[in-house]
């Protein structure tokens, strides 16, 4: 009878270590969630193609090939631009992806990635424009821009500037369209796309390439985590040729 007591409770002790082991397996680790907000107005890295919701563009390739790589599942939604930063600090987002140029004064309040991609601002003007050559030109005169960026503090820095900044880069773009504007400032890469995809039928670009800017993913400065995984998943991605490719899909060749 003892032996056969102690037989049964060794029976139920593995019964009971099997179930818990099986408890266990049920049991999946917690998915890691990346909280992205991006502007997407900024064509070609943030925008949403005429008649649908989805975001697409060079920064929403990326940011999903970083997710992807290091492990968290990322959540895209709409924010002003100017909305983004106080977003990231109130830890509403983790993230921010909108072409956001890497600068002395935002860096106080939130931390960049590694540099992803270097623009520079460009100026644009109607296509029968033949007074304005370069920035030079543009003292006195009406200057659109988008709000919250370079494009802006370039603009508002040129002596006796009539500046107004739109929410989009595309209203400031139909500003100069409609003759409300004598110039656009904004970065190069956008408005090339911009007049590549039939703006050049009336506006170009004058003068040169100013003022060379290189854009960053912005974080909350507490999640000091969050970036050095995006740092080594941005890496890893440019090793493998995955970045190369993302970039080669909206920029052509790949600048070296």
């Amino acid at each position: 009878m003892k032996k056969l007591l102690v037989m049964m409770m060794a029976i139920l002790a593995a019964c009971s270590m099997l179930l818990a082991g099986c408890g266990g397996g049920e049991k999946k680790a917690a998915e890691k969630v990346m909280r992205v907000a991006t502007e997407p107005s900024f064509a070609p890295f943030e925008f949403q193609k005429e008649g649908s919701k989805e975001f697409t563009g060079f920064d929403i390739d990326l940011i999903r090939a970083i997710g992807k790589q290091a492990g968290y599942k990322v959540e895209i939604q709409n924010m002003g631009f100017d909305a983004l930063i106080p977003a990231l600090t109130s830890g509403n987002i983790d993230v921010a992806i909108a072409g956001m140029s890497i600068t002395e004064e935002r860096k106080k309040v939130i931390t960049f990635s590694d540099p992803y991609y270097t623009s520079g601002l460009i100026v644009m003007v109607n296509k029968d424009e033949a007074n304005i050559k370069s920035i030079d030109d543009l003292k006195g005169k009406r200057i659109a821009c988008q709000i919250g960026t370079t494009g802006e503090k370039k603009s508002r820095s040129i002596e006796g500037a009539k500046v107004v900044a739109f929410n989009t880069q595309s209203e400031a773009s139909m500003e100069l369209k409609n003759g409300g504007a004598d110039a656009v400032i904004n970065d190069a890469p956008v408005v090339g796309y911009y007049l590549a995809q039939g703006g050049d039928k009336v506006a170009k670009t004058v003068g040169e390439v100013m003022e060379a800017e290189e854009y960053g993913i912005a974080v909350n400065k507490k999640n000091t985590q969050l970036v050095q995984d995006i740092n080594k998943a941005m890496a890893e991605l440019k090793k493998n040729g995955e970045f190369d490719k993302i970039y080669k899909t909206w920029f052509g060749e790949v600048k070296k």
